[in-house]
């Protein structure tokens, strides 16, 4: 998965959870830490109206709604490449032809797209692709948890993973990882990462999520997970907490396939819910969808990508979050084998998706939601209601009405310094 997705459906829980499942105080603890989320509805990140969101608003047209929704990988080392993956893609040569064209409301950077070759490069990309946005400046996104996933290595400070964070037993270290990381990303010129992991890595098995998880006890990953979205917020980098509505007890990973998950309503409120309450206590910006199944929450057979049961009525209703919703990547298995890419990111949005990552044919994708809104399938309000919490992260990242501009000098001394190697060199010597 992009920004690090999961696996699949065993039911299995280790011993430690399994004591902790059948703890009336630890199931208490999780149903306080949820109702505690759903009393903050209204809230969360989007729920006021920052300067300039609806005056914005009031001035796009629907293309450029739809635009909005959508969070692409281009590709090439500069906004002006010519790129035959882009042609072939996209249907213009350049990263910054294809903003013009469609104007997405974000990108996200991946190595394999050959976005990442050095810091000045990173640099000149980001604010090349701002500059190909001026209406609407972009988010930017980066898929760096650290650890096992690091789409920025080796240029930025080579941080301990989440499950070395979580065996120090300290939420300061997870706050402390997460700004030097939210830091180096934003001197970058990257202004979202898709990061905490919140998932609670239930099955040993689990080919996705293992190490990239706090830990397999919920009531530990929890705090670790709020930290982790202060520390980003510190940086001024929005968080994306994943992947909704947990993706730990699997043993599928949902790149090649679809996982099922088997978990009843109380044991996920109970085992999967609490680090996703936590992130939403700390106004954390987006919450990425997983593509598992899981039948007794909804027994569609959907993903909760496309399910609005799970999206709307777990996510936004009873824990109350307010913010942008992704999709995990929609090039992945997990979210492909039922329905046509077209019609995934139509059922997305449905669901209570407001961003759709990485669809494997936009040009598809993007005219079936556009369809869908002009034939009514979806209204003018619920999208309205999804490009609005987009401005809204936007601005409270301070981006929607100038976009940043990264300086690449100090980027150079920030990224790697001798302050932030310290930081990783204490957690590790507190990791047990």
């Amino acid at each position: 998965m992009v920004a690090g997705c999961a696996g699949s459906g065993s039911a299995s829980v280790p011993a430690e959870s399994r004591a902790s499942a059948a703890s009336p105080a630890s199931s208490e603890a999780a149903g306080n830490t949820a109702r505690t989320a759903e009393s903050t509805a209204g809230t969360t990140a989007g729920s006021t109206a920052p300067a300039g969101v609806e005056e914005t608003l009031a001035k796009m047209s629907v293309e450029e709604k739809v635009g909005q929704l959508f969070m692409p990988v281009l590709y090439g080392q500069a906004a002006d490449t010519v790129s035959g993956e882009n042609q072939a893609r996209f249907g213009v040569g350049t990263p910054a032809k294809m903003i013009a064209k469609y104007r997405p409301g974000g990108v996200i950077l991946f190595p394999w797209a050959q976005n990442v070759k050095n810091v000045r490069q990173v640099v000149a990309l980001t604010n090349g692709l701002q500059k190909a946005s001026p209406r609407i400046p972009l988010l930017i996104g980066a898929d760096q948890e650290n650890g096992r996933v690091s789409r920025l290595a080796p240029l930025v400070t080579k941080m301990p993973g989440a499950s070395v964070i979580g065996s120090t037993g300290d939420p300061s270290l997870a706050r402390k990882a997460a700004k030097v990381t939210g830091t180096e990303l934003r001197a970058l010129g990257i202004t979202l990462d898709f990061a905490p992991v919140a998932d609670v890595n239930l099955n040993p098995r689990n080919p996705v999520i293992g190490p990239r998880a706090y830990g397999s006890d919920p009531r530990k990953v929890a705090p670790m997970v709020a930290a982790a979205v202060k520390g980003f917020h510190d940086a001024g980098v929005g968080a994306a907490a994943k992947h909704f509505p947990g993706h730990g007890d699997t043993t599928v990973d949902s790149h090649s396939g679809l996982p099922v998950i088997k978990h009843s309503r109380s044991q996920w409120e109970r085992l999967d819910a609490p680090p996703f309450a936590a992130a939403i206590g700390e106004k954390v910006d987006m919450v990425m969808s997983a593509h598992v199944v899981m039948p007794r929450l909804d027994p569609s057979g959907d993903p909760a990508t496309l399910s609005k049961p799970i999206l709307t009525g777990l996510l936004r209703q009873k824990l109350g979050f307010d913010g942008v919703v992704s999709t995990d990547a929609l090039d992945m298995e997990g979210v492909r084998k039922k329905y046509g890419d077209g019609e995934v990111a139509v059922r997305a949005v449905l669901a209570g998706a407001d961003v759709l990552l990485m669809p494997p044919d936009y040009p598809k994708a993007y005219e079936a939601v556009l369809s869908a809104v002009r034939s009514g399938r979806i209204s003018e309000e619920r999208l309205d209601q999804s490009v609005r919490r987009l401005l809204k992260l936007k601005a409270a990242r301070g981006i929607l009405q100038r976009a940043p501009v990264a300086d690449p000098a100090k980027a150079e001394k920030v990224l790697r310094s001798a302050e932030h190697r310290k930081v990783a060199s204490l957690i590790t010597g507190k990791a047990r």
